[in-house]
């Protein structure tokens, strides 16, 4: 396993308190590696319309970890898996089916729910089990699960270095993307396979029930701000990171004790309300 023992005291560092203790240190370190990733993949997700896709992977969580434990698989491999695999046959369904996209997706939504409810039904352990995915607790992410993060935090990195442009023709006309010779395909299968294991991470932070909002709303909240695809894509980093820290932050104080998902979905959503002011302003001055 790599030694990320610089990543964690780096993490010491921040003002905040309990952050000797190595569990706020992995926390620290899980939400600065997921909150760009996710940031950048809701302003594409908003270009392609995908909110409804996020939503049916994170739900196939429950169909993940259900199937993980009664095979006996460790929820942590099996999750992810399931949900790549969920993501892969949704957009082959999308390309080879006449159904228009929101009826595939909700087929397949349906379908996973359906699997993960009826395997839980059947076992109340693993029904309590479940409950961890269900509201999500980014303070129990282990240094493995980190290691795993960091290395496809820097798959992530990769991909947006080479495929960013190129989703955005896709995104905006397939003329275009026909024009600059992109591969759509290619790219939208890697864009689903990235996107879905964002979101099992993701799951682990915040939990099936938040988890499309950690994509959409600091999108939402950056077009508001942004007047370019650029600056939406930084625009969108940059609040997801401060909701995450804050977040983080506020759900630790005594006086807070909310969880910590819940926490840096409302701080994102305060981003939101402050966004559609600045817009405003910003119309008003324009008119």
């Amino acid at each position: 396993m790599i030694d990320l023992s610089w990543l964690f005291h780096l993490a010491s560092l921040f003002p905040l308190d309990g952050m000797d203790m190595r569990f706020m240190q992995q926390a620290l370190v899980a939400l600065v590696l997921l909150a760009p990733m996710t940031a950048a993949l809701g302003v594409q997700v908003v270009y392609y319309r995908m909110a409804f896709f996020s939503d049916a992977v994170g739900h196939s969580a429950f169909a993940g970890v259900a199937i993980g434990l009664v095979l006996g698989v460790n929820p942590h491999i099996s999750m992810p898996l399931f949900g790549l695999a969920v993501g892969l046959v949704i957009m082959f369904m999308q390309r080879f089916s006449a159904l228009p996209s929101d009826t595939v997706i909700g087929v397949v939504f349906s379908a996973v729910v359906a699997s993960g409810l009826a395997v839980v039904s059947r076992n109340n352990t693993i029904a309590r089990d479940l409950q961890q995915f269900l509201y999500g607790d980014i303070l129990t992410m282990t240094e493995t699960d980190i290691c795993w993060l960091l290395a496809l935090f820097l798959v992530f990195i990769l991909f947006q270095i080479v495929a960013f442009n190129r989703l955005l023709y896709a995104g905006t006309s397939g003329v275009i993307a026909k024009a600059h010779r992109v591969p759509v395909a290619l790219f939208e299968y890697l864009f689903a396979a990235l996107l879905a294991l964002v979101v099992m991470f993701s799951v682990w932070g915040v939990g099936v029930l938040l988890v499309t909002a950690m994509l959409i709303v600091p999108a939402a909240a950056a077009r508001n701000f942004a007047r370019s695809a650029g600056g939406m894509f930084w625009w969108a980093i940059a609040v997801s990171l401060t909701s995450a820290v804050a977040g983080l932050s506020l759900s630790v104080q005594p006086w807070m004790g909310t969880a910590t998902g819940a926490t840096i979905i409302l701080v994102c959503c305060l981003w939101f309300a402050a966004s559609v002011v600045a817009a405003s302003v910003r119309n008003e001055r324009q008119a």
